[in-house]
C-alpha cells in the first residue's frame, strides 16, 4: 500500500501543508492594513500637493473604494483556482495585489518628493485607488485560501484572517514610530516596499490543501491565542504611548517584542507537523496487526485529502440529487457562481445588513476625530479613540468568527442569528454616541467597533455556507461594495450634512451635543432596520443550517 504524498517526507512537502499556508497568509495580512494609516500621510499629502480638505476628502474616498470594491480580485482567483486549471493558484492574485500596490504607493512618493510633476486631483485618486485596491488581492487570496483548507472550520479561520488584518493597521504605526517618526514620505517609501516584498517572499506557500485532520480545533486554537495575546500588547503601547513620551531605546524593545510575537505563528506550524509525524508513526505500527482496519486509517489519518469524508458526503434533506440535473439553479450549500447568487433573496439580505453594518461604521470611524472635539474631548483622548479603533475592530473580527463556530457546532445556532446581535448592539452603541453623556463617546465605540468588525467575519463566512466556497472571492467582494455605498450615504448625506447645517459661520465648527445626536440617531435606526433584515434572513435559512452545516459539524467532531 503507497502513503498518500501528502506525507512525502522531503523537505518540500514539510513546507507545502496548509498548516504554513496559514502562517505566510497570517505574516501576508500584518502588512496589508496600509488603508488604516491614512492620517499617517495625509497631511504631507495635503501640503505638498497644496489640497483643501474637501480636495483631500476626494482622495480619501477613493482610498476607501479601492479598498472595498475586490470584485476583480475575485475573479481572478476563481479563474486560476478552478479544478480545470493546471497551472495558477492563489499566488497569482497575491502577485497582483504586490504589484498594485508597489504602483501605486510609489508613484504617490515621487510625487511627493518633487520627482513626478504635481498631478491633477484625479490622478492622485487614481493613484491611492491602485494602492488601496491591491489589499482587495491580498485579503481575497488568504481568506478564501483559508475557507479551503478549513471547510468545517469557516468562522474561526475567517475571524483569524481579518482579525491579523484589523490588527495591521496597528502594526504599521508601531513601525512607523519606531522607525520613521515624523517623516511620513519615508513611511508612504515603506509602504511601497514592505507589503509587495512580504508577498513576494511568501506568496508560494499559500496553497490549497484539501486535507482534513482530527486536531484542527486544538491547532487553529493556538492561533487564535497567538492573535488575542498580540492585540493585548498592542493595546497596551498604544495607551502607554498616548500617555507618556516614550525614548528611543524604549520603542525600540518593545517594537523587537512585537516582531517576536509576529513570528510565534510559525510555532503552531511547527507542532502540526510533530503531530502528523507522530501520526504516521502510529498508523505504520498499527498496519501490520490491523491488516482489518487498514483502509479506515489510511482514509482517517493519510489520505483524508482524497476522501473529503467529512465535507462532502451531506446529510439527508440538504442539497441532494447533484447529478440528477446538472442544468437545474444550484440549492443553497452548493457552489453558486456570482449571477446565481445574486438570484437569491440571500445574496440581498446580505447586501443589505453588510450597507448598514459596515456603513455606519466607517461613518463612525471617520468622523471620531470631529465628533471628539465636538463634545470637549482633547487631542490625546481623540488620537487614543482612533488608534484603538483598530483593537475594537480585531476583537469584533476574530470573536464574531470564533464565537459564532462554538455555538453552531455545539447548539446549532444559526450563524445568521449572530448578525442580528451584533447589529442590534451596534443601534445601541449609536444611541450612546448620539446621548453626548460624559464618557459615552468611549463606550459607543468601543460597542460600534466591536460590532462593526464582526461584519467583516460574519457576512464571508455566511456566503461560503449559503453559495459554496467555489466563488467565494468574488460574491462576499460583490456584496462588500456595500460598505462603502453606505458609508457614502451616511457621511455625505447625513452626517457631513446636518454637521454643516448646526456649525456656526464662523470656521464652520459647531461644538455640543446638537452636532452629531441627530446623525448618530438617525444610524441607530439604520442598524436597527439592518438587524430585521438579518432577522428575515435567519428564518430563511434555519433549516438549511438546521440539515447541513450543523451536522457537518456533529460528524466531525465525531470524526
Amino acid at each position: 500500500m503507497d502513503l498518500d504524498p501528502d506525507y512525502n517526507p522531503s523537505f518540500k512537502a514539510k513546507i507545502n501543508t496548509k498548516w504554513v499556508a496559514t502562517v505566510a497568509s497570517i505574516w501576508i495580512q500584518c502588512t496589508s492594513g496600509s488603508l488604516y494609516t491614512f492620517a499617517i500621510y495625509s497631511s504631507i499629502l495635503k501640503s505638498t500637493q497644496g489640497y483643501d480638505q474637501s480636495s483631500l476628502n476626494v482622495v480619501s474616498v477613493f482610498k476607501d473604494v479601492g479598498a472595498n470594491v475586490g470584485i476583480l480580485s475575485g475573479l481572478l482567483y476563481s479563474s486560476v483556482t478552478g479544478r480545470r486549471r493546471r497551472c495558477g493558484g492563489p499566488w497569482v492574485v497575491l502577485l497582483a495585489g504586490a504589484i498594485q500596490c508597489f504602483a501605486g504607493y510609489y508613484l504617490m512618493w515621487l510625487t511627493v518628493m518633487g520627482l513626478l510633476p504635481k498631478p491633477p486631483l484625479w490622478v492622485m485618486c487614481l493613484y491611492i485607488l491602485l494602492a488601496a485596491h491591491a489589499m482587495t488581492f491580498f485579503n481575497t487570496a488568504n481568506v478564501v485560501t483559508a475557507v479551503h483548507n478549513f471547510p468545517n472550520y469557516r468562522g474561526t479561520i475567517v475571524g483569524i484572517m481579518k482579525g491579523f488584518l484589523g490588527l495591521s493597521g496597528a502594526i504599521l504605526i508601531q513601525v512607523y514610530q519606531t522607525i520613521f517618526r515624523n517623516r511620513p514620505t519615508a513611511y508612504l517609501l515603506l509602504l511601497a516596499l514592505l507589503p509587495p516584498i512580504t508577498t513576494l517572499l511568501l506568496m508560494s506557500f499559500v496553497t490549497i490543501s484539501q486535507t482534513n485532520e482530527d486536531d484542527e480545533n486544538k491547532l487553529l486554537n493556538g492561533f487564535s491565542l497567538i492573535a488575542l495575546v498580540l492585540a493585548s500588547y498592542l493595546m497596551a503601547e498604544i495607551i502607554v504611548g498616548n500617555i507618556f513620551s516614550l525614548q528611543l531605546s524604549v520603542r525600540i524593545i518593545t517594537f523587537t517584542i512585537l516582531i517576536f510575537l509576529l513570528l510565534s505563528p510559525i510555532s503552531v506550524a511547527i507542532s502540526a507537523h510533530k503531530e502528523k509525524s507522530y501520526r504516521i508513526i502510529k498508523y505504520l505500527l498499527e498496519q501490520n496487526s490491523l491488516e482489518d482496519e487498514q483502509h479506515r486509517s489510511q482514509a482517517y489519518f493519510v489520505d483524508m485529502g482524497q476522501s473529503h469524508g467529512n465535507y462532502e458526503e451531506l446529510p439527508a434533506g440538504a442539497v441532494q440529487g447533484r447529478d440528477m440535473n446538472e442544468r437545474r439553479t444550484p440549492e443553497w450549500g452548493e457552489n453558486m457562481n456570482l449571477f446565481q447568487a445574486m438570484c437569491t433573496t440571500g445574496f440581498w439580505f446580505l447586501f443589505v445588513t453588510t450597507a448598514c453594518g459596515m456603513g455606519t461604521g466607517l461613518a463612525t470611524v471617520n468622523n471620531i476625530s470631529q465628533i471628539g472635539g465636538s463634545l470637549g474631548y482633547t487631542i490625546l483622548e481623540t488620537n487614543t479613540l482612533v488608534s484603538l479603533w483598530s483593537i475594537w475592530n480585531f476583537l469584533g473580527r476574530f470573536g464574531a468568527g470564533y464565537i459564532s463556530d462554538y455555538f453552531l457546532r455545539s447548539l446549532g445556532w444559526s450563524r445568521p442569528l449572530f448578525i442580528v446581535v451584533t447589529l442590534a448592539s451596534m443601534t445601541v452603541g449609536h444611541a450612546v454616541i448620539a446621548s453626548g453623556l460624559p464618557g459615552a463617546l468611549y463606550a459607543g465605540s468601543v460597542i460600534v467597533g466591536i460590532c462593526y468588525g464582526s461584519q467583516w467575519s460574519l457576512m464571508p463566512t455566511i456566503a461560503s455556507e449559503i453559495f459554496g466556497a467555489g466563488h467565494l472571492g468574488t460574491i462576499f467582494n460583490t456584496i462588500t461594495v456595500a460598505g462603502p455605498v453606505g458609508s457614502y450615504i451616511l457621511s455625505v448625506w447625513v452626517v457631513g450634512y446636518l454637521y454643516d447645517k448646526e456649525a456656526s459661520d464662523e470656521g464652520n465648527m459647531c461644538t455640543g451635543t446638537h452636532c452629531f445626536m441627530l446623525s448618530f440617531f438617525i444610524m441607530a435606526a439604520s442598524t436597527f432596520f439592518g438587524a430585521l433584515v438579518a432577522l428575515a434572513l435567519f428564518f430563511r435559512t434555519r433549516n438549511f443550517y438546521n440539515n447541513f452545516v450543523h451536522r457537518r459539524g456533529a460528524n466531525t467532531i465525531t470524526g
